[in-house]
């Protein structure tokens, strides 16, 4: 089955050696995502706009890879800090209250950058043809 990879603006990608979604088949597998900005430099604000950012450039790597955000079927959410998690909480379920995913919230992450407050991946499976 051929794959298809979708790249971002994340400066890892290319040194570490990593895509930031890859589609095989129905299933697209969207890598660790942190909040990073077009021009690679770190979203900036607390852990609710750095999550809104993590999720923009997910439903964007999904959606290039010819899905949906309604595809999304797991989340996982690395929080450096656990105080973060209702703040994290609220930009999960303003994208997926409806959807409703798998999800996981992991606290104690140690992120890349120490300015990152969340990191988060995830899976969708697309409807068959």
């Amino acid at each position: 089955m051929p794959r298809a990879r979708h790249a971002s603006a994340s400066p890892y990608e290319a040194s570490i050696g990593f895509s930031r979604a890859v589609r095989v088949g129905r299933r697209i597998l969207v890598s660790g995502t942190a909040p990073v900005e077009a021009d690679g430099s770190s979203t900036p604000g607390d852990a609710e706009a750095q999550a809104e950012r993590c999720l923009q450039i997910i439903v964007e790597a999904v959606g290039a890879l010819g899905g949906h955000a309604a595809d999304i079927v797991r989340t996982r959410m690395f929080l450096r800090d656990a105080a973060d998690a209702e703040a994290v909480g609220r930009a999960h379920g303003r994208l997926f209250g409806a959807i409703r995913p798998a999800a996981t919230v992991v606290a104690g992450a140690i992120l890349l950058r120490p300015e990152w407050r969340v990191e988060i991946e995830a899976e969708a499976e697309l409807p068959d043809d």
